[in-house]
């Protein structure tokens, strides 16, 4: 079930640009290792950048089963309305 609203999503999706390699278009469906190619330790520098956008923290073990945008919008939005 998606809890972030659609502006979070292209929040997110804008400040994935920067590892958007291929130019493809951002969607809540998009796969970070499939789609964007990104490696786990670009991963982590995305993930400290948004923590710091949003002045939250996100615990590591909820990335484990984190694939796609949609999904860790869903965690970023769960993490502000903690």
């Amino acid at each position: 079930m998606t809890v972030a609203d659609q502006d979070l999503i292209a929040e997110i999706s804008e400040m994935l640009s920067g590892l958007n390699k291929a130019g493809i278009e951002i969607t809540a469906d998009t796969d970070f290792n499939a789609d964007l190619n990104v490696d786990s330790v670009a991963v982590m520098d995305f993930v400290l950048t948004v923590e710091d956008r949003y002045d939250i923290s996100i615990p590591i073990n909820q990335l484990s089963e984190v694939n796609t945008v949609g999904q860790f919008a869903d965690v970023v939005a769960n993490a502000r309305a903690a």
